[in-house]
């Protein structure tokens, strides 16, 4: 059965789709530019569901589908924490886990030059951005935001950094603050990072610190917003 292209781009905004549903008509759209995310792909001027999960848009103009997955799919723009696995002369290997490694080149940093190249050793862990990523080659990764700034990407030192879903990832976020993060900043101090690609980091000047907040995040993915809390202040009250 043919798929019907919807009238309005907005029919199918945070609900369920599956593969082969025909989301966007582009021919409706006239003078529109649109950014397509994970679990899009273009046929014509029709935009087709590859993956199961939420159709979500961001303003002024993405689209994407979100779904809960161990296996990472680089997408131009997400923010991932990246484990370097290799360095050669114009760049680093580096893990997203993706469905192959990932480049880093020696010169995608802030001030980048031939005599200022950083030195990674095999096992570091960055926060990077994606760049560029196409089917059939090896995605490219910065350590700059859009403007070439630095930003918060760089390396993470210390603290414990551990895997999870895209859908928990996503979660920790999204806006309003997630939950989970909103109960423990309001009783502890600490850092984390989130990258898309279901790898968080978490930091603290106290390793009790640490591994609470780290078992509380890891808790929180099949619970509500007040099941969350009411996990946190179980957890707070075991370590008074």
């Amino acid at each position: 059965m043919e798929a019907k292209p919807l009238d309005s781009p907005t029919n199918f905004v945070n609900q369920l789709v599956v593969p082969g549903d025909v989301v966007l008509d582009l021919s409706t759209m006239a003078n529109q530019t649109i950014k397509l995310g994970g679990g899009l792909r273009q046929d014509c001027d029709s935009i087709t569901v590859m993956k199961a999960g939420k159709l979500r848009f961001t303003k002024p103009n993405k689209y994407w589908v979100e779904s809960s997955q161990k296996r990472y799919v680089p997408c131009v723009g997400d923010t991932v924490l990246g484990i370097v696995v290799d360095t050669r002369a114009d760049n680093f290997l580096v893990d997203i886990k993706g469905p192959a490694l990932a480049f880093l080149p020696v010169l995608s940093f802030e001030g980048g030059t031939r005599r200022n190249i950083p030195k990674f050793e095999v096992g570091t862990l960055l926060y990077v951005r994606v760049v560029k990523a196409n089917t059939g080659i090896n995605p490219e990764l910065s350590c700059t935001d859009a403007s070439g700034k630095a930003a918060e990407f760089g390396l993470l030192k210390d603290g414990y950094m551990f895997e999870s879903s895209t859908g928990l990832s996503r979660m920790l976020l999204s806006s309003p603050a997630c939950p989970v993060l909103e109960a423990l900043g309001k009783k502890l101090s600490f850092e984390t990072a989130v990258g898309l690609n279901g790898r968080v980091w978490v930091n603290a000047t106290s390793p009790s610190t640490i591994v609470l907040v780290s078992n509380a995040i890891m808790n929180s993915e099949s619970l509500s917003a007040v099941q969350q809390k009411i996990m946190v202040d179980r957890l707070l009250q075991r370590v008074q």
